[in-house]
């Protein structure tokens, strides 16, 4: 079974300390851990984060159109 790569809402609360949304996104960004606000305004983080781990890194790759790229 693959390991799910986001810390569960249990994991938040023990991270954090804190069981509101608010607060825990408030501490996530006072301990500088990254994480994103989803749809729901809950806050994901990664277990890489968490663990130290590098993260891939995403390409800022933008599009060009064929015509002018050549």
């Amino acid at each position: 079974m693959e390991e799910d790569m986001f810390l569960t809402e249990a994991q938040l609360v023990r991270l954090t300390g804190w069981k509101l949304k608010s607060k825990q996104i408030e501490w996530l960004r006072h301990q500088a851990i990254p994480h994103r606000v989803n749809a729901t305004g809950h806050p994901v983080v990664t277990k890489a984060a968490i663990e130290g781990r590098a993260e891939t890194p995403q390409t800022d790759r933008k599009w060009t159109p064929r015509v002018l790229a050549a």
